[in-house]
């Protein structure tokens, strides 16, 4: 063997090593961040309404129901929204809306008076009870003003 073609062996076997050992968020299961609504339709009024347009979608993606009480959802500039008392059943969605509003089994609401999700470029970030990271969903620019992560 030539020791060019051990270098590329060896590169080749560290890549895929990493690759299996890291995989994706939907693959891993568990609550995640399924998509970002950060730029309500219309105008930046300030209006609940459309407050509540700008929300992030968390998705069960387990056979069991979960728990997040506790859990914690912020943004790049340290926006923290806590879970109260909040069960996902499995495969469901949930939103967390920034506005104001009356808790039920599919949504949440955050009840700031102004956006929190930058249209020109954010990251979520969802942490466990325990600080650990859940998942996280990034973006660069307004586009269509939602992304799916």
């Amino acid at each position: 063997m030539t020791r060019l073609f051990r270098i590329v062996v060896l590169g080749v076997a560290m890549a895929l090593a990493g690759v299996l050992a890291t995989p994706t968020a939907q693959a891993a299961g568990g609550i995640v961040i399924y998509k970002a609504n950060y730029d309500s339709p219309g105008s930046d009024d300030g209006s609940n309404a459309s407050l509540n347009a700008e929300y992030i979608v968390l998705k069960n993606n387990t056979n069991k129901t979960r728990t997040i009480t506790g859990w914690k959802l912020r943004d790049a500039q340290g926006h923290v929204y806590k879970f109260p008392r909040t069960k996902i059943k499995p495969g469901k969605r949930m939103r967390v809306h920034t506005g104001k509003g009356t808790n039920d089994r599919n949504d949440r609401y955050w009840r700031r008076e102004w956006y929190v999700w930058n249209n020109d470029g954010d990251t979520a970030k969802l942490r466990r009870k325990n600080g650990t990271l859940a998942d996280k969903c990034a973006w660069s620019s307004s586009g269509d003003g939602y992304k799916y992560c």
